[in-house]
């Protein structure tokens, strides 16, 4: 069996006449993984035309032990529009499970809690912490803050006690299994969706057909 192409070819001439277009990627092809909309167009470009749309919710998750989860908040972030993910602790991360999803997301970092709360407040978003700590409350059930920021632990400890302090509120994801708990990466995902089907998915279902 032969390898399934990835991306597209070499684009054929006449070129389009735009400035987004990568002149390099026109003439070697593109395959990296973008949706067919940014086909041949630069990084920049793509950047900044999801700056346009990005959702108005941010993602953050603590690393204070070299969290391995980080790469894949990044991709989660980068499919569900997340406006930024913000990294509280160390500087450092494992970049591979983001996918090089890095390249077209906002990545910040914040040395500590105090630092990033303050942030969070300046902007007027909600601070979220995701873990299924005693008293928190199942995020099947919740109505999620349009406007509020994600958090999110490390494998194993969760969220920090710092942080725990600082959140407006604690929800859980479900679970029905024999393990105490998900890894974050997992958990970002299913939390960022969870944000999406409120305040994307149902606006869209809620507009009047034509």
């Amino acid at each position: 069996m032969s390898e399934r192409s990835i991306g597209v070819g070499p684009h054929p001439h006449p070129w389009p006449d735009d400035e987004r277009f990568d002149p390099g990627l026109l003439e070697q092809g593109d395959t990296r993984n973008v949706v067919d909309k940014y086909r041949y167009w630069t990084r920049e470009a793509i950047v900044a035309d999801l700056d346009t749309t990005r959702f108005p919710f941010h993602v953050a998750i603590e690393n204070w032990e070299h969290d391995f989860n980080i790469g894949t908040v990044v991709r989660n972030a980068n499919a569900f529009h997340a406006s930024a993910v913000h990294i509280v602790g160390r500087r450092r991360w494992n970049r591979r499970g983001a996918m090089v999803t890095d390249r077209y997301h906002h990545v910040h970092h914040h040395p500590e809690v105090e630092g990033f709360v303050e942030w969070a407040a300046s902007e007027s978003l909600d601070v979220i912490g995701i873990d299924n700590l005693p008293g928190s409350r199942p995020i099947e059930h919740a109505v999620l803050p349009e406007r509020c920021v994600l958090v999110f632990g490390q494998e194993g400890p969760g969220l920090s006690y710092t942080i725990r302090d600082a959140v407006a509120q604690v929800l859980s994801i479900s679970q029905f299994g024999s393990t105490r708990s998900i890894n974050a990466g997992v958990a970002s995902g299913i939390a960022m969706h969870s944000w999406v089907r409120q305040h994307r998915i149902s606006a869209i279902e809620d507009q009047p057909s034509t």
